[in-house]
C-alpha cells in the first residue's frame, strides 16, 4: 500500500512547513513541485537560488512564460505522477490532487491576509506587497489550471480528504490536525485490507 500525501493550497499558506513535519512524523521523503518547476526555470535561465523566488519580478516573469506554454507544468505534473505512483511521498503541489488517485490529500485553507502576513515574516516584505503577490500567483495558477486541466483551483475541494483551515491556528496547530488525518485515513485503510 503506498503511503504517499499530497499537501496543496493557496500560495504561501504553510505547505512546505506542513509537509516537512509530515515527512519527519511519517518517515517519508519530501518533494516539492514547485522545486521541480524551478528546475526548469533555471534551465531558462532564470536565477532561483532564493527560497522565495516565486515571489521575485523573475518569479513572476516565469510565471507570464508559464502562462504561454502549458509544456512546463505538464511536464512537471508527469513527473511528479510517477513519483506519487512508485514511491512513498509527501508532495506539495497545486495540481496533483485532481490527477491522481489514491493517497491522502490535504487542502490548505486560509484567507489572503493569513498567506500576506506569512509571506511578510518570511521574506521581510511590506504586507501591501505580499497581498498583491499573493492575489496575483493565486488568480494566475487558477486561470493556468483551468485553461489545462478543466478544474476550479481553490473552489472544487471534492477530491480532499481533509481540509484544513489555518486562519487563527500556528504551523503547530496545523501540523497537529494534518498528523491526525493521515493517521486516521492510514488506519481506515488498513482496517479495509483486513
Amino acid at each position: 500500500m503506498l503511503r504517499s500525501v499530497i499537501i496543496s493550497g493557496p500560495p504561501a499558506i504553510g505547505k512546505t512547513t506542513i509537509a516537512k513535519g509530515l515527512g519527519e512524523e511519517f518517515g517519508l521523503k519530501y518533494l516539492s513541485g514547485g522545486d521541480v518547476l524551478k528546475e526548469m526555470a533555471k534551465d531558462q535561465g532564470f536565477e532561483t537560488g532564493d527560497d522565495d523566488f516565486w515571489d521575485t519580478e523573475e518569479g513572476m516573469s516565469f510565471l507570464n512564460i508559464r502562462k504561454g506554454n502549458p509544456e512546463f507544468d505538464k511536464e512537471v505534473d508527469e513527473k511528479l505522477k510517477k513519483i506519487f505512483l512508485t514511491e512513498d511521498v509527501i508532495i506539495t503541489s497545486y495540481t496533483l490532487p485532481w490527477l491522481v488517485k489514491d493517497g491522502i490529500k490535504i487542502w490548505l485553507a486560509g484567507s489572503y491576509e493569513n498567506s500576506a502576513k506569512r509571506m511578510t515574516t518570511r521574506d521581510n516584505i511590506s504586507i501591501h506587497d505580499a497581498l498583491g503577490i499573493v492575489k496575483k500567483r493565486y488568480d494566475e495558477n487558477k486561470t493556468l489550471y483551468k485553461k489545462l486541466y478543466g478544474f476550479n483551483f481553490g473552489e472544487d475541494l471534492s477530491v480532499f480528504d481533509k481540509i484544513i483551515n489555518t486562519d487563527n491556528l500556528g504551523p503547530e496547530q496545523v501540523l497537529e490536525q494534518a498528523k491526525n488525518a493521515v493517521k486516521k485515513y492510514y488506519d481506515t485503510q488498513t482496517i479495509r485490507k483486513s
